[in-house]
């Protein structure tokens, strides 16, 4: 009998330690490349809560903001490597990569959330196409405010922006600067700030909202509101780690995932706002650019489009002509 009975107890201590490994809780890590602040990044903090909340706990996920994890340009590998399950990318920075992730860093092509959204309904079967032959799944894309031009001395036309020392964040914002004579420099936005404090740049082009994030008023006195495009950050998901979860935790994920989306454009609409206001409010030159200055970097622009269709090849032609119709 007392054999019989620690027989039990030694079963029920061994039910009791598998118990917590039956109801495991799955944990992930995203990594992300900008402030805690900024609206994306704060967006995909709202994601992560919807997850948890749609996944009733199963699914626990850490944000890495501010590059705290992986920089920029690493995080797309590192989530087809399965180092991190999640990671925001900017598409446009993975042009060289494959010239579709660009099409939204090409000026004056998109320049409003209307035509943004409808590039990115052109441009989404592709990159849910290219990302599942990688290993990943596209989650979501949102569009970062429209983009202008920053100095430090007034600009009227392009001739005004030669031999300017130009910050560079993507293949696309490098060329533009050898189009207009400008040298570009490649500084990513978590070592932005110290980029203009030692010099290093002088004058960028990009949203009111890096503006606010960089304090680009502490260093630079004008903001050309030209709106030349409205590049997407976009959440990838590693998909082995995905097919990993079970249905309804896949189902709670994607769910969150569209309600992001959604939330993440509003949120965009109202950041450009805002951060306009707050850049004026800083001191800074508000403008919108010269008519002169508007047609040269439209000339930009056609030339960038040539270059990119050339390159980007029937893919590129059938984007191009879906989003035009």
């Amino acid at each position: 009998m007392k054999r019989r009975n620690l027989a039990a107890v030694a079963l029920a201590a061994l039910t009791g330690l598998c118990a917590p490994a039956l109801h495991a809780q799955t944990k992930w890590d995203l990594a992300a490349a900008y402030p805690a602040t900024n609206f994306h990044t704060e967006n995909l903090a709202q994601f992560i809560s919807d997850v948890d909340k749609g996944s009733g706990g199963k699914l626990k996920i850490t944000l890495h903001a501010n590059a705290a994890l992986f920089k920029a340009p690493e995080i797309k590998r590192a989530v087809q490597g399965a180092q991190a399950q999640l990671g925001e990318i900017l598409l446009a920075n993975f042009q060289n990569e494959w010239q579709i992730f660009g099409v939204d860093g090409l000026p004056f092509l998109a320049d409003s959330y209307d035509a943004s959204m409808k590039l990115y309904k052109a441009q989404k079967p592709f990159l849910e196409k290219k990302l599942a032959e990688q290993g990943m799944v596209l989650l979501y894309a949102v569009a970062w405010p429209p983009q202008g031009i920053y100095t430090k001395k007034p600009v009227n036309n392009a001739a005004d922006l030669k031999g300017i020392k130009w910050r560079a964040y993507s293949p696309a914002t490098a060329r533009i600067a050898e189009l207009v004579g400008a040298q570009p420099v490649t500084v990513q936005a978590a070592e932005f700030s110290q980029a203009l404090a030692t010099g290093v740049v002088e004058s960028t082009m990009t949203s009111g909202a890096t503006g606010v994030d960089s304090k680009l008023y502490e260093h630079l006195k004008y903001y050309y509101d030209t709106q030349a495009w409205l590049p997407k950050n976009a959440l990838i998901m590693n998909k082995k780690a995905f097919d990993a979860l079970d249905k309804p935790v896949q189902e709670a994920v994607l769910k969150a995932a569209a309600d992001a989306e959604t939330r993440g454009w509003a949120a965009s609409r109202r950041v450009n706002e805002d951060t306009l206001a707050k850049l004026k409010a800083e001191g800074m030159q508000v403008v919108p650019p010269s008519s002169q200055l508007k047609a040269d970097m439209a000339k930009v622009g056609d030339t960038m489009l040539k270059e990119w269709l050339d390159k980007a090849g029937p893919d590129g032609k059938a984007l191009i002509d879906a989003y035009r119709k």
